[in-house]
């Protein structure tokens, strides 16, 4: 249905050490701290008519550490801080699971923990999405595994090292 119009490309974004800067277990508005140019970097993906969709792997749930509220306040504070430059992210999706968790309800294997591809299936049920445009970005293995498992192209960052920005302008221009 690649013809169909409403159909947009996906930029599938990693949160920790993509949009912001992996600290571990981030989930408090004062630990919120932007990888340099995210917020540009979204305003591109958005002015380039991208759905702009985070998925994020979130065990700290499933350790104990904080809850599924916790994260929600927080994706709320990103979105308000987006939203001053103009910005906006489409959707959050979160996998609170991990198989080693503490919390016997999260201590869980599952689709939706990268590399599996549950996030981003859901993401493709509940969005117009043109997954042949589509592409991920990620800091991590399971980032790159999980693009390939759902097969959009998947882009390795490191912001130590590389501009989220160019990278983003290297991705619309394709």
């Amino acid at each position: 249905m690649s013809g169909d119009k409403t159909r947009r490309p996906a930029a599938f974004l990693d949160r920790d050490g993509v949009l912001n800067i992996d600290h571990g277990y981030a989930h408090r508005i004062d630990q919120l701290v932007w990888v340099e140019g995210a917020q540009r970097a979204v305003k591109l993906l958005n002015d380039a008519s991208y759905t702009v969709i985070v998925v994020t792997n979130q065990s700290g749930v499933a350790r104990g550490l904080y809850s599924e509220a916790d994260i929600r306040t927080f994706h709320a504070h990103m979105q308000g801080v987006l939203k001053n430059s103009g910005a906006h992210i489409d959707a959050f999706y979160h996998c609170p699971h991990h198989p080693e968790g503490t919390i016997e309800s999260f201590a869980v294997t599952c689709d939706c923990r990268k590399p599996g591809t549950g996030m981003l299936r859901q993401a493709a049920r509940e969005w117009p999405l043109d997954l042949t445009r589509s592409f991920m970005i990620g800091d991590r293995d399971g980032d790159m595994e999980a693009a390939a498992a759902f097969n959009i192209r998947g882009i390795r960052f490191d912001h130590k090292i590389q501009s989220l920005i160019e990278i983003v302008r290297g991705q619309i221009k394709n």
